[in-house]
Order: structure tokens, then sequence, then C-alpha cells
């Protein structure tokens, strides 16, 4: 009988249904709460489509999102449809009688259990996967775009003789297709098995047959399928050797065929083709034969064939035929691998001369003039002076700029063209007098000018400062009248709200104002909407009441040159270093940009993150695209964004690039042409490091082309460590304008080093012409070393022990300052190699690099001078630019002149009162760490006591006689009773000078 209460459990309590009033509560707080999670999920999707609205990109946006979301429905239903079927089929062929067993027992409780609700689980199931399936799917839409919009690249790879396109377009969608195929295939078997189980098509443990012929037939079809696929997947493999990575001794990363891949594994892919195409058939035989037993025979001899032929008779091949003879055998595909991986990293055309390193001349004049014109030696190092740029031109503790300046060209008031190193003065949110929410967003929004200061020469305003050519705040110089407020940098990270009833903080000549945007950038925030959308987005809930924002007002964000052009081209891959230049009276962010694939046949992988690193992105700079790994790589978009209104620009560079051609027709409309690149903004275009830095690192193994020496490395290459910085990492590059041997005029440059590996000698010298407007863009030129020449790091060790310097350091640790070296430069010259290095000293007061000495080497001679020209004199043993003409011949004999030196006492007591002041002024110059005073005052004490000794009487004259001194003839040393004042003997004071430094 039913308990009807009062047991020993007491009453029964009866709970009520809630009130209507609570009913409609709860119902309206759960609308609410829908709505709110809706909303959140929208805002996302909403704020993306008004941003690339903004920047006029919006077909970006949408072709993007519907190639997703028809990726997601397509491949969403059909692993859907896929699974519902078979599950579907297998319920439907049941047996209508289950068998009378214990395990027949047992699952009719399940059956019985989900019997009412079979249509829903059903659903469930199907959507579920498909929406796994889908999403999954949604990630391939750069691989659908590329295959339906692939181009020829008019070029076949070796052993198929199938276009490139083929590789780097169709193969990757084909492989995606097949593994979809095999992800269906193997959850329909899955699903179809648990089903036919669940209603007794298949029993484990009941006597019997294990299987009913309706579930052997559909598991069979299912598994001849999944083997028709496995043979399918053979076929596609063969195809794949030519752009397989594997280890092999010659090279790194090695892609494509070898010798055991051309012999063994390709026939035995074939071979395992044919053989999984008869099982499959043998399979799909089971709809009438009713039995596995053929079937389960051609799956065991396709596993076993498998592991020997595709397994063991490759191994037996490389054993015996390939080892013995390695070099021989491997050859010929050693050569196809050289000539595929120099085209596709653009470094088929690099010509490699042969170059001595030893001077071709010992005329030091000759040398001298040369050195002249060699180069634009560049003292001012960007990696070096940004501090200096920050104390002189920062103004306001808000302002900053970037740790690595930029190398520029630009024409100075006489219409020549100088190398130019430049920065923007970018906003620092962390340097605000105060910081609040106002103030971060509404106040403090931009930047403001850019400075600029000439790479070749120093300042006087400290001694060895940059000399600048654009400064002040507005800045002020060269560059004349341009827009400089800088809203969008690469230090501008954070989001602004402009043009509202917030004023922002600004200057003018007078000093400071306020201001109010005026560009048509950013996404409105006039309506409620937007403003709900943003707080969401931002979750700033201050967005949405704020009286700081109304009519006007416009949120700036995503406001790195890199971060958009990243969003309005998510198919190309971006350099690591970004840089201004002021065109047209705007500063626009130059931006270069790459196409890439990892599907050039027989091209070597590269790893962008590793081949892009060097001893200043470890903390200086960005490296481009860390773990991306490619094998094709082309500077096909040159991009600008404007510094004020963020607006971004695409245009082609590589005209023949097939990658762009075929993301050109994917996004149509969004590059440009070239030609529609304006005159004044290509003045600016240069070579990229990025991609020099990864063709570099090709060219260390790939600048041999025979393929026996490429087989033995014993011409390989090494990138050498930076040896003026302390922090481990490769030699970053060098832009630099000179002259490569056999050329007239210099060009601006894009350098590079080589030591043989496991050497520090110099192996090797290479430069590319960076210079964009120039008809030979883009040569590159290797000068291979064939005597035995410094490298960098033995011309740094050589400078660290020259004893100059070794007085230069500690007199510098006296006044508790520090030495700092700059880019080591290396210039061929007649023959040889010059170095030069500027040496810079910070500490003390001056908390910011100064430039106070430069070194020069030049075959085995090192000097360590005050300024450049000193240096190049002195490292070529002239006393001036290598000019001076030849004596007439009524002119005395050098070192000779028509007056002779003053003599006598009054000569005598001159000079050392002479050597005594300049004693006094490099003593006060030391103290002031002003070198290059201290460097003339040292001049002027050598002077005066050469007219000293030249003013004393010789032994025999008049003034011996009057002075009753004998002296003997030729001994210039001063009498005893001939003192400076002070007791200052010129004597001492010398020593004293020798002994604190040049």
């Amino acid at each position: 009988m039913p308990d009807r209460g009062g047991g020993p459990t007491g009453p029964r309590i009866r709970v009520g249904r809630p009130s209507r009033r609570a009913r409609t509560l709860l119902m309206t707080l759960g609308v609410l709460a829908v709505l709110a999670m809706a909303f959140v999920m929208f805002a996302g999707f909403w704020t993306d489509w008004l941003w690339y609205r903004s920047v006029a990109y919006s077909s970006v946006f949408t072709t993007t999102l519907w190639t997703k979301i028809g990726l997601f429905l397509v491949f969403g239903l059909l692993m859907a449809i896929a699974i519902g079927v078979n599950i579907w089929l297998a319920h439907r062929l049941r047996p209508p009688l289950s068998a009378m067993s214990l395990e027949q027992q047992s699952l009719d409780r399940y059956r019985m259990s989900i019997a009412p609700f079979k249509k829903w689980v059903l659903l469930a199931v199907t959507a579920l996967v498909g929406l796994i399936a889908g999403a999954s799917a949604s990630g391939q839409w750069r691989t659908w775009l590329m295959y339906v919009n692939g181009t020829s690249f008019g070029q076949k790879d070796p052993q198929f003789q199938l276009d490139v396109s083929f590789y780097a377009f169709d193969l990757p969608w084909y492989r995606f297709m097949l593994g979809f195929g095999f992800a269906a295939t193997v959850l329909s078997l899955i699903a179809a098995a648990l089903t036919h189980y669940l209603y007794g098509g298949l029993r484990i443990t009941s006597p019997g047959a294990r299987a009913t012929g309706a579930a052997t037939g559909h598991l069979s079809v299912l598994l001849g399928i999944f083997v028709s696929l496995k043979a399918v997947a053979y076929w596609l493999d063969r195809y794949g050797l030519a752009v397989k990575s594997s280890d092999f001794k010659a090279t790194d990363n090695w892609t494509g065929l070898r010798y055991v891949d051309a012999n063994a594994y390709l026939p035995a892919k074939t071979i395992l083709f044919c053989i999984a195409a008869i099982c499959a058939v043998l399979f799909f035989a089971t709809l009438w034969r009713r039995t596995w037993q053929l079937p389960v025979i051609g799956f065991g001899l396709m596993v076993l064939s498998a592991i020997l032929i595709g397994g063991l008779y490759p191994a037996i091949v490389q054993k015996f035929q390939v080892q013995p003879n390695e070099q021989a055998k491997e050859a010929p595909f050693i050569q196809k691998n050289i000539n595929a991986t120099r085209d596709a990293y653009g470094i088929d055309d690099a010509k490699v001369d042969d170059y001595d390193g030893q001077a071709t001349t010992e005329d030091d004049t000759k040398l001298r003039a040369a050195a002249n014109t060699a180069a634009s030696y560049r003292v001012m190092d960007p990696n070096v002076v940004s501090p200096a740029f920050q104390q002189l031109q920062q103004r306001r503790n808000y302002y900053q700029f970037p740790r690595t300046l930029d190398v520029d060209r630009y024409k100075d008031k006489d219409g020549k063209e100088q190398d130019t190193i430049i920065g923007l003065r970018e906003l620092n949110i962390q340097g605000l007098p105060k910081r609040n929410w106002i103030n971060d967003h509404f106040t403090y929004t931009h930047g403001y000018g850019a400075i600029a200061a000439r790479g070749t020469t120093t300042g006087t305003n400290p001694t060895g400062s940059p000399d600048f050519t654009e400064s002040g705040l507005p800045s002020t110089g060269e560059f004349g009248k341009y827009e400089q407020r800088i809203y969008y940098g690469e230090k501008t990270e954070q989001y602004s709200i402009v043009g509202g009833p917030q004023k922002e903080l600004d200057y003018e000549e007078d000093g400071e104002k306020t201001t109010s945007y005026e560009g048509d950038s950013g996404v409105s925030l006039s309506n409620s909407f937007n403003r709900a959308a943003y707080a969401v987005a931002f979750s700033e809930p201050q967005i949405m009441y704020s009286g700081a924002i109304g009519d006007g007002s416009r949120i700036l964000y995503n406001r790195t040159p890199k971060e958009r052009v990243e969003a309005v081209a998510p198919w190309l891959t971006i350099d690591g270093d970004a840089y201004p230049a002021v065109v047209d009276g705007r500063i626009k962010w130059i931006v270069d940009a790459y196409t890439t694939t990892n599907g050039y046949p027989y091209a070597s992988r590269t790893t962008l993150g590793d081949t892009t690193a060097d001893s200043l992105t470890t903390n200086q700079r960005a490296v481009v695209a860390q773990q991306n790994q490619v094998n094709y790589i082309r500077n096909s978009v040159k991009a600008t964004v404007d510094a004020y209104d963020g607006k971004v620009k695409l245009y082609e560079w590589d005209t023949e690039d097939p990658v762009l051609k075929t993301w050109r027709k994917a996004f149509p409309g969004t590059v440009e042409p070239r030609g529609e690149i304006p005159q004044e903004l290509m003045d600016h275009l240069r070579y990229p490091q990025d991609l020099f830095k990864v063709q570099r690192e090709l060219l260390t193994r790939y600048h041999v082309e025979d393929p026996a020496q490429f087989y033995s490395g014993s011409d390989a290459w090494q990138v050498p460590d930076d040896p003026t910085n302390k922090e481990p990492g490769s030699v970053p590059p060098y832009y630099l304008s000179m002259k490569m041997p056999g050329q007239n005029e210099q060009e601006f440059s894009l350098t590079t080093t080589f030591t043989p590996r496991g050497r520090p000698n110099l192996g090797a010298f290479m430069a590319v012409n960076a210079d964009a407007a120039s008809k030979d863009y883009g040569t590159m030129r290797l000068l291979r070393v064939t005597s035995t020449v410094k490298g960098p790091g033995q011309v740094q060790s050589e400078l660290n022990g020259n004893d100059d310097v070794a007085e230069f350091v500690r007199n510098l640790k006296g006044t508790d300052s520090d030495i700092e070296y700059g880019n080591l430069l290396t210039v061929p010259l007649e023959g040889g190699f010059l170095y030069i290095e500027p040496v810079y000293t910070r500490g003390g007061n001056q908390n910011y690099p100064l430039l106070r000495k430069v070194a020069a080497s030049y075959g085995s001679k090192i000097v360590f001078e005050n300024n450049l020209k000193d240096a190049l004199n002195a490292v070529f043993g002239v006393e001036d630019d290598g000019a001076t003409p030849p004596p007439d011949s009524d002119d005395p004999p050098p070192g000779e002149t028509d007056d002779p030196p003053a003599t006598g006492s009054a000569a005598l007591k001159k000079a050392i009162a002479d050597a005594q002041k300049a004693y006094s002024d490099g003593e006060k110059a030391l103290q002031e760490q002003d070198w290059p005073a201290y460097g003339k005052a040292q001049e002027a004490l050598q002077d005066a006591l050469e007219r000293a000794a030249a003013a004393q009487p010789k032994a025999g004259s008049e003034g011996d006689k009057a002075d009753g001194a004998e002296k003997p003839a030729g001994d210039a040393k001063p009498e005893g009773d001939a003192k400076p004042e002070g007791d200052a003997k010129p004597d001492s004071s010398a020593e004293q000078a020798s002994d604190q430094g040049s």
C-alpha cells in the first residue's frame, strides 16, 4: 500500500506551485539573462564590423565571415548527416527479436530508457558532432580561398612535372578533405557499431553468430570507405614526398625527395595504393558474400605490405645502396633542392664574386682618398642613440621614442640625399602626471612630431650628441610643415575617445593648448547602441554613461601599424619593424608585408621566428611570425598607415608573385597596383630587414651551387654573433650608403657579414641594394673572401685590448661612466675591408650616450681616435684627407718651412705658458668629459712642448754662453731653471696627458 503519511519519517510536506507573479518574474529574469548573453556575444561581432567599416575594408570582414559561415554549415551538415544516417540505418537494420541471453537482457534496460527520447538523442548527437566539425572546418578558410582562387606559378616540380600551385594551393585542400573523410568515416563506424550492439545486431558474449547479415554489410561498407580513403591517402602521399621535410646531413630542414624516396618510397606508395584499392573492393563485396573472411585477409595483407614495402624495403635501400656512396646517389636530388630553395627565397640571382680581402695598393694617400667616397659612415647608431633622443627631445614625461630608431634617407637643404636617423615622439601613457580614466583615454591621446638627426655627423650641444635636422616641440627643421599629431604608432596600444566634448592636450609654437580631433578615423559613439557594444567589448561600463562622450565622439583602437595591417590583410605576414617617413605633409608608417607558403616542392623550410632573431630582438624589436614555418617568401606588399587618421593603404610590390595574385582574386580591391605608389613615398621605401635576415640565413649554405661541395659543407658559412652586444644573438644587418667593388656611386644598401662555420675570420660580405627607387633594387652581391681576413669578433677583441682603449676605459671608470660600442660597420675598400665603429660613453652627469671616439681597422692596423676624420687619417697613416697635392719645385722639402722656428728666452717663456694653459684646459675637459675639447688641448700641449724645445739655445750658441750652460748638441730638454709656473714641468704634463688617453 502506498504511504499516506504519518510514517516514521513524519507527515509529508506538500509543496505548492509558485504564484503567477513569481513565475512571471522568473521568466522575465530568464529572458533578460538570455538576451544579455546574446548581446555580449553579439557585441564582439558588431564592434568588429564597425571597425572594418571605419577603415574602408568591410569587404575583408564580409568575405572572411561568409567563407567561415559557408564552411561551418557545409562541413557541419555533412558530418551531421553522415553520423545521423548511419545511426538511423543501424537502427533500421536491427533484428526483429533479440537473442535471449544475459547480455541482451542487460541491454534491454538501456533500450527502454532511451526509447521515448530516440529522436532527441539522435538530434543531440548529430548536432554536437556537426558543430564541432563545422567549427574545425571554418578554421580552414585560408586553405579554401587559396584552393578556389589558385594562380599558376608557371613552374613545374622536377619529379612529377606538376605546377607548383598544385602543392601550394591544391594539395593542402585535398589533405583537409581527406582528413575530414577519415573523421566522418571513423565516427560513423563507431556510432553504427554502438547502435548495432545496443539493438542486437552485434553480439559479444551471446551464442551463435556475432553479427547479423545486415550489420555485417553495413559495417563492411564503412570499412570499405575507410580503406578507400587510405588508398587515396597513399596516392596523395606520393606527391607529398616533394614537400616532405626530413633530416639530412647535407642541410637542416631538408625538403623534397631523396634517393630513397624516389627509388623506394615512391614505388612503395604506388603498390600500397593498389593493395588498398583491392582491399576496399573486398570489403564492399561483403554486401553479397556476408562474410568478413576475405576482407580481413586483404586488410592484413595491406598492413603487412605497409610494414615490409613501406618501411623495411626503404630502410634496406638506404643502408645498402645509398650509404656506401651517398654523395653520388644524392647529388641529383641535392641539385634539385638547391635550385628550388634559391628560387623560393628569391636568392637565385645573388651574385657571388671572389674577393681577396687584402689591399691592392700600398699607397696610403690613395687609400685615404678612396675611403672618403667608399661609404657614408654612419657614426650615429640607431640601436644606441635612442636614449639621447629621449633625453634631449622628449620634452615631456608622457612622450617616448622607440628603443631602436630607424634609418631612412632625406635630402638636405642642398638637395643632397643623406642617411638619417628618425624616430617619432609617441605617447607614453605610463608617464602621465596623473593617471585616471579621463586622462588616459580623453586628454592625452596622441604623440607629437618626428625627430631626425644626420647619421654621419654629430652635434655640438652637447658635443657628441645627435646632429638634429628636425627637433623641438612642435618639431621644426628640414621637413618643413607637416601634420605632427601621432594618433597611431608603435607604442600606442590603449584606446582613445576623441572629437567629443572633452578636449585633448596639444601644442603650438607658443606652448600648450587644447584641440579636438578632426580626422574621420575611428568609430562613432554618438548613438547609445554603439556605446553599449563598446562598453561590453572593452569591459568599460563608463563608456555607456560618461558625460565626456557626446556628439562627435569617436573611439580609436587597433592603433599600432602592425595591428592595422594584419587586420585588413590577415593573409599577409607582417615584418617586425614598421618605420615612419614624412611624406607629402603627413607622417606615414611604412610596413613591409610578405606572402608565404610552406608548399613549394624541394625548397627547404625555415622557421621565421628563428631566422629573423638577432641581438636586438631580445628586448628592442619584434620578431616576425614566431612559429611560422615556410619555404617560400616574397615581399609582395608595401603598406602604409597614416599616423594621424590611421588610414591603411596596401600597394602591390611584387607584380609576379602568384601567391599575391591568388589573394587579390580572393579579396578584390584591397591591394592597389604598384603604379599607384606616389614618388615621394617611393623615395622612402627600402629593402626589408626580416626578409634579408631570412635570405642571409639560407645563403650560409645555399650560396654553394655544386652538389658535391654542398654535401661536404666545406664552404658553409654562419652569421656571426654581434660583437658589440653583451646579449647573445646574431649581428643585425645594417643600412648603409656605400659602394661595392666596381661601382661608381654609393647605393643605399643593407649589409651583413659571414664567417666560415666554426671559425672567427671573415668568410664573406653581403650587400643588397635597398633603394626602392633604384632600377637595381634587390640586387644581391656577395664577396667570398679568399684570404685570411679578421672577422668582426676578432676586430672587436683587438679593439678591446688596444692600449688607447684600455686607458680610455680606465679614465671613464674614475668618472663613473661606461663605454658603449656602436654598430661595427664593414666596408670593402681597395681590395681589403675597412671596419668603422663609433664608441659612446654614458654615465656620470649624463645618463645617455654621446659619441666620444671612433675606432677604425684596415688590414693589421687598428686605431682609436677622437672623430671619424682622425680615425681614417690614422688608420691609413696620413695627416690629412689624402688629397694633399705634391709639393712644387720651389717649395721646401717636406717637414721644412721658409721661416725658422722662433728661438730665444721670450719664445721659450711663451711656449711654457701655452703648455701650462693647454694642460689646465685638458684637466678641465677631462673632468667635464668633453672629449673633443680634451683632444684639442692635448694637441695644443704637444705643439707648445715642441715650440719650447725648439726655442732652447743650441750648444755653442750665444744663448748658451749667456746662460753659462754647456749642453750637448741636439739636446732639446729645457734648462733646470726654466720651469712653468706652478712647478708643473712640461715633461711631466706630457707624461700625464699620455697616461690619460688620447
